[in-house]
């Protein structure tokens, strides 16, 4: 990932690093082997409520995402994140189509985000191989609407996964395993005003932190969605996919979830290695 003394950071993974937060930046969990799956006797609905419903205990949890966005094409990633009690996250993100530019590892800590260029960065920087970006000093509409994680730092990502509870037509589609990991697969379509009524029912934190989400994708231009789901025997969402059309081309993500609640610590970068966006903006205005 080129970075350059003006605090550019290359379209490819800067945007990878937005669209990871958007599109994963966390979720729902996974469980240990389980020999059972969804009970017989559960409707598809009912089973897709119950994984949503389960999503609101995690605190933290690690995953792998792989798939395709609207203007960065193919990506892959994998990340641990704390949800609770503050947010944090580490993760490496691959943009694949945008060759070793598109390399970039990712972390977000005490409300600032850091995304790491290694070596090629560090030549075009004095040596410094990382650009700090201050959340909390920067709104939605800084550098131009496309600071990472503007607006979406701050939100529990475990929300996409409950997308499908909105779908009027899931139905099931039969078992399967997932890194080991026996499950129901579960699939429906679902439209985002659809699911923006479902959380009526909500308690005001959880339809909250779902209208975080749903927003990130009216942002993309993305009407509608089609959802898989697999639920493990103890009914979280083990693995996930969600496919549409946005302005810029086509979403296709899936994320699927190695562990949670586990310990996650996540630190800063060392100051010496870090270039601050903040202050390198303030130098070039004076």
């Amino acid at each position: 990932m080129k970075l350059t003394m003006r605090g550019s950071v290359r379209r490819g993974a800067t945007g990878a690093a937005l669209a990871a937060l958007v599109l994963g930046a966390g979720a729902v969990g996974c469980s240990k082997d389980s020999s059972t799956a969804e009970s017989p006797k559960m409707t598809p609905a009912a089973a897709v409520a119950k994984a949503a419903k389960n999503t609101k205990d995690i605190t933290s949890l690690s995953y792998r995402m792989t798939g395709r966005t609207p203007e960065e094409g193919r990506v892959e990633a994998e990340a641990r994140m704390r949800l609770k009690p503050t947010v944090a996250m580490s993760m490496e993100m691959k943009a694949l189509d945008q060759g070793a530019d598109g390399t970039a590892e990712i972390r977000l800590v005490d409300k600032a985000m850091y995304i790491g260029g290694g070596a090629a960065a560090a030549k075009e920087m004095d040596g410094k191989s990382w650009i700090k970006f201050d959340l909390s000093a920067l709104g939605e509409d800084a550098l131009g609407g496309s600071a990472p994680g503007a607006g979406a730092a701050d939100k529990n990502p475990a929300q996409e996964s409950t997308f499908l509870t909105g779908s009027k037509d899931v139905k099931e589609v039969g078992t399967e395993k997932i890194d080991g990991v026996r499950t129901t697969h579960y699939k429906g379509t679902v439209t985002l005003d659809a699911f923006r009524k479902s959380l009526a029912d909500e308690d005001k934190a959880t339809r909250e932190q779902r209208e975080k989400s749903l927003e990130q994708y009216e942002k993309m231009g993305v009407d509608a969605l089609t959802m898989d789901m697999w639920i493990d025997g103890e009914d979280r969402t083990k693995q996930f996919r969600m496919q549409g059309d946005a302005d810029k081309g086509k979403l296709d993500m899936t994320i699927t979830f190695l562990d949670y609640n586990k310990p996650v610590t996540v630190e800063a970068p060392p100051a010496k290695e870090t270039m601050d966006l903040a202050e390198m903006m303030g130098e070039l205005e004076s």
